[in-house]
């Protein structure tokens, strides 16, 4: 299915123009090696560019068509007109004789190729390419002032490719494309087969290329689909002869999956997993919705809220002026890193309406409350994710495959992992209390999905009817701490340090200390601030006589402690928004 999907998309791809056509890939490029007509080096043309990458700048090699790169597991297999320094130069960072041994190895390999393929060639450009393998020597490489001076830019491991001045690049000669061409379509045929992708009869793909463009995995790329023990063989066939799928299928589907990865604007990395998506019209403003409501930028909230509010009233959806249909196909793929190999962590289909409305009832569960200070509407999934984790220690990232878990439950529809409501009370607990307006609202979305809590619709802020006896205490805390800090001012730790944990796992061990405490609080109060008595005494009356009983429970369920923790923040906002209209 996943196949499928992507060897659809890149039809769509290559309908558009986005998509190189079978023969060639796209490769990042670091350097140009720029010959003379003789096929002497007459230097090398910086081809890196400056990309903005959150708060740094940072210079990353060039997305460039070249002709169909090999996929290389071990051993010596050449690229044509674009490989990387071994290759090209016969060069190493390392300079010890093993490390010599291989790049002259890989060099002769190089050679062999480019002057097979470009034996009956006479143009210009491929001329200066032939001359130049038939004359460089690596050995003496270093020799040249213009790779010694570049040594350590030239072996960093990128790509490099072929040129004469900087308008001519080698694999842009008409002569060069139509003689790889040809070379690419004469090429031995394979083993003859059923394509698991299309149905059709056609010569299976041995090795399926690597995808590039998932952090953590080898920077050289690593494989979707691929075997390579003989545990994993069956009837004798090895390899990916197992699943055999065409050469035209593993074409488009490594071709759409690596321009997916490659274009960052529209592509999320949550946690451990890289999530792209794409719709069944290949329209990128899909895409451009479907990135804006899993992650709301600040300064997109109204964009989002209107998007919003057009699902709900079933209308047609608009992006920059152009409108989607809802019906159409959507597709969300997970994949993460694992040595050489892609976990895929989940894919999910639906039509691009249904997903959005589901976007939108989760953003409704959890609508919440929020402090004057606080600009954002929506509480994309990356930031869900930050509230479960310390937020001072230098690693932020999220529970593996937790992120994926999460985004999965929001766009079918479905119930929030467990890990997300445990993490989230945990870390309120290692922080002695601290609830925000974050924190609060996954709470409540968790309550009303998981737990079916059909009433927490009415907890968007604080609900005074409530008889909810862990509600009503966490409001209750609240209260006992505002009195503690209207009569010390100046106190640096509260009883919510001390005692907010207790308090809302077993409150009939720490409430009867609490309400002792409260009366000498209450006492200094009348003393120094008798107007605020009777606030704080009205408050006490009013809120206590919610509960139906006058013994506190024993110990709260884990249900329980997030209606705790959801009192204890409404009770704690309401005194903000008092003290804002005073």
């Amino acid at each position: 299915m996943i196949l499928q999907a992507l060897a659809a998309y890149y039809e769509k791809l290559a309908e558009m123009g986005k998509a190189t056509r079978p023969g060639w890939c796209t490769a990042k490029v670091s350097y140009a090696l720029n010959l003379t007509e003789k096929g002497e080096l007459q230097g090398i043309i910086y081809r890196k560019k400056k990309e903005e990458r959150g708060k740094k700048t940072v210079e990353v090699a060039v997305p460039i068509t070249v002709p169909e790169m090999t996929t290389r597991s071990s051993g010596v297999s050449a690229n044509f007109l674009c490989d990387n320094a071994k290759y090209m130069l016969g060069i190493d960072k390392e300079n010890d004789e093993k490390s010599r041994k291989r790049a002259q190895e890989c060099f002769e390999a190089a050679r062999e190729k480019h002057l097979s393929i470009l034996k009956n060639a006479q143009g210009k450009m491929a001329m200066a390419v032939k001359r130049f393998f038939e004359n460089w020597n690596p050995e003496k490489a270093l020799e040249n002032p213009i790779i010694r001076d570049r040594l350590e830019e030239l072996t960093d491991g990128g790509n490099l490719i072929f040129c004469m001045g900087i308008q001519e690049e080698a694999q842009k000669d008409e002569e060069i494309k139509s003689i790889w061409e040809k070379s690419y379509l004469e090429a031995e045929s394979g083993d003859q087969g059923i394509c698991l992708v299309t149905g059709k009869k056609g010569e299976i793909a041995r090795i399926h290329r690597v995808i590039k463009g998932v952090p953590g995995a080898q920077s050289s790329g690593a494989a979707l689909v691929s075997f390579n023990a003989p545990a994993f063989e069956s009837y004798e066939k090895s390899q990916s002869y197992n699943a055999p799928v065409s050469k035209e299928a593993e074409f488009a589907y490594t071709t759409a999956l690596n321009f997916l990865l490659s274009d960052r604007e529209y592509s999320m990395q949550i946690g451990d997993t890289m999530v792209v998506f794409w719709a069944e019209s290949g329209r990128d403003e899909c895409r451009k919705v479907f990135w804006l409501s899993a992650n709301p930028p600040k300064d997109n909230q109204k964009e989002i809220a209107s998007l919003f509010e057009d699902i709900k009233e079933h209308k047609y959806i608009n992006c920059d002026e152009e409108i989607l249909d809802p019906k159409q196909k959507f597709y969300i793929l997970g994949i993460a890193p694992n040595a050489a190999r892609l976990s895929v962590r989940f894919f999910y289909q639906d039509s691009f309406g249904n997903i959005l409305n589901n976007f939108s009832l989760h953003y409704q569960r959890m609508n919440m409350v929020k402090p004057s200070w606080e600009q954002r509407e929506f509480l994309g999934i990356w930031s869900m994710l930050y509230e479960t984790v310390n937020q001072k220690s230098k690693d932020k990232t999220p529970v593996p495959n937790m992120a994926a878990m999460v985004l999965r439950s929001i766009v079918s529809g479905g119930q929030y992992p467990q890990s997300l409501y445990l993490d989230t009370l945990m870390r309120i607990r290692a922080e002695q209390g601290e609830v925000n307006w974050g924190r609060a609202s996954i709470i409540k979305a968790f309550l009303i999905q998981n737990y079916k809590w059909k009433e927490g619709e009415e907890y968007m802020a604080l609900n005074e009817e409530s008889k909810d006896t862990a509600y009503v205490l966490g409001r209750l805390f609240f209260a006992l701490e505002a009195v503690q800090m209207e009569a010390n001012p100046d106190i640096k730790a509260t009883i919510r340090d001390r005692y907010f944990n207790s308090a809302c796992t077993a409150p009939a061990s720490v409430f009867p200390v609490l309400f002792r405490l409260k009366n000498s609080h209450m006492k200094k109060i009348e003393r120094d601030k008798g107007s605020s008595k009777k606030y704080y005494e009205y408050l006490f009356t009013d809120i206590t006589g919610k509960l139906d009983d006058i013994e506190f429970p024993a110990q709260l369920t884990l249900k329980e402690q997030g209606k705790f923790i959801l009192g204890y923040y409404h009770q704690k906002q309401k005194k903000y928004e008092k003290r804002e209209e005073k």
